[in-house]
Parts: C-alpha cells; structure tokens; sequence
C-alpha cells in the first residue's frame, strides 16, 4: 500500500512540474572561443597578484625582494571542459610566469640595490568553477576549485654582488616560489567569485520589456553539464508590469534539445511566445485606433471608397469627418508551432466609423475578423525577433457584404496594421545572454510545439571590459578562498 502511496504522489508531482519555456545549450564548440577569451582575462587578473617583501639573512649578508610585478603570462598548453560535477574545468600546464621585482643587499657597510627580472616556469593550474541557481532564479559561480604550483624560478642577478646572489639566489628564488604558489588561487578565486559574477549579473532574470510587459528568465534549476555541454533551463515567461505576480499555466510540451553541432543552442516553447501574447493582451496592448491624421493617406482613400455608398446617403456635414479605425483584440491570441512553420490564431473585432467634431461618431461598419498570421523568428545579436505575414482570415457581419469587404479589408490590414506590428515585433525581446556576447550565424528549426534557434558565439566587448564596467567595490579581503581550495 505504501508502494501505491508512494507512487502516486510522484505521479502527482510530475503532474503539477513546471516545463520550462525556453532552454539554451553551451555545446563543447564554444569551449576554445571562451577559453581565448577567459585567458586573455585570466592572464590579466593574474598581472595583479601582489607578492609579500621577501627579507633574510645569511651569515653577514642581509637581502630584502620587493616590488614584486607579474609582467607577463606565456601559455604552451591549456584545455578547458565541461565535467558533470564541477561545470567548467581548466587546466594550464607547463606555462611560465614573467617577474620584476627590486633587489637589495647589506654586507656590513657594501650596499647593492636595483630591479631584475625574473621567470617562473613550469606553472600548472587547475581551476573548477561551479555553477548554480540562486535564489532570485540568476546563475552564479557557487564555488571555485584550485589548484596551483610553480617548478622552478630562475632570476639572472648580476652587479657588483653577483657572486653574492649566485650563493643566495636558491635561498630567494625558493622562497618567492613558495610565496608566488600562494598568491595564485587567492587571485582565481575572486576573480570566480567576484569578477565572473559580475557578468553574469548582466543576464536579464525579471525585466521590462517595454511599457507594457515584462519577462521572467530566472533559472527553474541548477546547470547540467555533461562530457559535452551545459544545459540551462529558464522558466521563460512573459507578464503584465501591472499584475506581476500573474503567471499563465504552461501546458506546452518541454522544449528539447538534441544537437551539438553549433556552439549554442536556444529553444522555445509555444508557452514562450503564448505568455507574450496573453500579457499584452491584459496589459490593453492588442488595439489599435486610428482617427484623422493618424489614418494613413492610402488606407484612408481606400476605406472611402469601399464604404463610398453609405457615406454619400449621410449629411452634407458628416461625408467629410474623419475616418476612425478600431481594431480591438477579442481573446488572446494562440501560437502553433509545426514542422511546417509557424503560425498566430487571433480573433479581433473591426469598426470603421466617421467622427464628425462636436457629433456622436457615426458608423460604417462593424465586424469580427479570425485571422491566421505565420510567424519568422530571427536571432540578431542577442534579440529574439519575429517578423509576421497575413496568411489567412474570415469576417463576419450583420451590416454588409463579405464579399465585397473581403478584398478591402485584407488590403486595409497589409497596408495599415501589419507595418505597425511589424515594427514593434522586430524590436525583439533579450534573450539570456551576458552583456558583450551575441549570437552570429544562426539557424531556425521548427519542431512539434517548439522551435531551436542554433548559433555561434561572439564577443563583441571583451571580458575585461564588460567586467570593469560592472565591477563591484573591491571585496578581495571578504572572498578568500577556504583553505581547502588554497594552492598546494
């Protein structure tokens, strides 16, 4: 009986999940675009490091190392991948560090001083970033891993004292290698759990969309990585900015996501799109009313002259007021997506009057229109846009003719109403992508209740750049790493 039990309230629970309504893919082909551009980000947090003075003595020579710099990074070996437990993993082996530092040396009163360079080789870095849901819905880095060390140093003194040095050099070289393996996961760690949070602070979860909607993309779960990818699950989900705690249920099927062979890949449910259209409808954004100079010229002579034998039986007055077109949207409009394409289902109420000044508005026409939209998606930078087509519609009405509206009012709505959706629609909408990044030769599928967007990566701002620009205050004394993560 508890077996039962227990099987129905998992079959209840599944009942009651929410799908997502749009999922993006990170596939192992964006991995080395990100890699250049992470090391060339790294290569420059790593230019920060600040080493302690570094004092001794032997016998009666007294030496003392400051001013320690990192010059430069030289990488011959390096891989980044994902890894089902930790996200993002990197690894840097056989690489060498370039230094600077200032030398000082006492033998009883013989003073020697001046700056030398240096190199540290053999520097092996193993760094994990771990990736998790907050509780906003917003992606950061929870945690990251590391491990550093640094083979050998090697330090070219010379002056007056160099034999001095040569005797003293293991002593100092020894000692800076030791201090160098500690500053290096401190400097990785904050730039994990500070800097790289910085960006992903840049990714959209709740906002506007425009006056009148905005957009949910906080995270539904955790991050799933595989040997190959990352998968990201993102309620995606539009609302009225005037009801935000208004959700529509999401009864679509669950996008999926098959391919690997671009570096990204987006999909979309018809509950995405059904949740913009539902929105815009409660927020009053579905009508249109034209009135006077607001009536293009050409649909204007065209209305005139399709309703040309009601307006001359009207009073001399009233034949040469102004036109008024109110198209008003009678329930929420409905998305289909097939193989074949896409299409928009909408019902939508049509009344042509004239408004003479100072009179009540007289009529032409009143009717109910069922029109049937196909529907182009199109990613431009990181813009989800959609161009729309009348494809098909009905009228109904008690006052005229269909048949000889039928022609009019498709040309009224090619000519008057589609370049004004239109424009709206092709502003698009964000799609969850940090700032800097964009989306670059994209492909469109359509599949049985939702489509996939596959694309390549590229960064239009650099890492560093877009993080200096949302750098946080200085917290680097806060975020150091636990001793377990610290370098070996």
């Amino acid at each position: 009986m508890a077996l039962f039990g227990a099987l129905f309230l998992a079959l209840l629970a599944g009942a009651h999940a929410e799908f997502p309504g749009c999922k993006i893919r990170v596939t192992s082909k964006a991995l080395e675009l990100v890699k250049q551009e992470g090391l060339r980000f790294l290569e420059q947090e790593l230019e920060t490091i600040t080493i302690p003075d570094l004092r001794g003595k032997e016998g009666h020579f007294y030496y003392n190392i400051s001013e320690v710099k990192v010059t430069e990074l030289q990488l011959t070996s390096s891989e980044l991948d994902f890894q089902p437990q930790q996200e993002l993993m990197l690894q840097i082996t056989n690489a060498s560090l370039g230094l600077r530092f200032r030398r000082q040396l006492l033998y009883w009163f013989f003073y020697d001083g001046g700056y030398i360079n240096a190199s540290a080789e053999g520097v092996s870095i193993r760094t994990g970033l771990e990736l998790s849901r907050d509780p906003a819905g917003r992606m950061k880095v929870s945690n990251v891993s590391c491990q550093a060390s640094v083979s050998r140093m090697h330090a070219a003194f010379g002056g007056t004292f160099k034999k001095v040095y040569d005797f003293l050099s293991t002593f100092i070289t020894s000692g800076m290698r030791f201090l160098l393996n500690q500053q290096i996961c401190p400097v990785l760690y904050h730039a994990g759990t500070v800097l790289l949070n910085s960006l992903l602070d840049t990714v959209p979860v709740r906002s506007s969309v425009d006056e009148l909607v905005g957009i949910d993309y906080s995270l539904m779960k955790d991050p799933v990585a595989s040997t190959s990818n990352l998968d990201m699950d993102f309620r995606g989900a539009f609302f009225p900015l005037t009801e935000r705690n208004w959700s529509l249920p999401n009864q679509a099927v669950e996008p999926q996501l098959q391919e690997e062979e671009r570096m990204v890949y987006v999909a979309f449910s018809e509950f995405f799109f059904d949740s913009a259209m539902e929105s815009y409808f409660r927020a009053g954004g579905l009508q249109l009313s034209l009135v006077g100079d607001k009536v293009p010229h050409d649909l204007d002579m065209l209305l005139r002259a399709t309703y040309f034998g009601s307006i001359v039986l009207l009073s001399p007055e009233v034949i040469d007021s102004p036109l008024k077109l109110e198209l008003r949207v009678l329930a929420p409009p409905r998305c289909t997506i097939k193989p074949s394409g896409t299409t928009i289902s909408v019902t939508a109420s049509v009344t042509i009057a004239l408004v003479p000044p100072d009179q009540p508005e007289v009529q032409l026409s009143s009717m109910t229109m069922d029109a049937r939209l196909s529907a182009k998606m199109a990613l431009r930078g990181k813009a989800l846009r959609t161009q729309l087509d009348l494809r098909r519609f009905r009228i109904y009405s008690n006052h005229s003719a269909l048949e000889s509206l039928a022609a009019p009012l498709k040309t009224m709505l090619q000519i008057g109403v589609m370049p004004m959706l239109n424009e709206r629609t092709w502003r698009g909408v964000q799609i969850p992508l940090p700032e800097g990044i964009n989306f670059v030769r994209e492909v469109v599928t359509n599949h049985a209740g939702f489509l996939t967007i596959g694309a390549d990566l590229h960064f239009a701002k650099g890492l560093r750049e877009v993080i200096e620009k949302n750098r946080p205050a200085d917290v680097r004394a806060s975020t150091a790493p636990p001793p377990s993560t610290a370098a070996v």
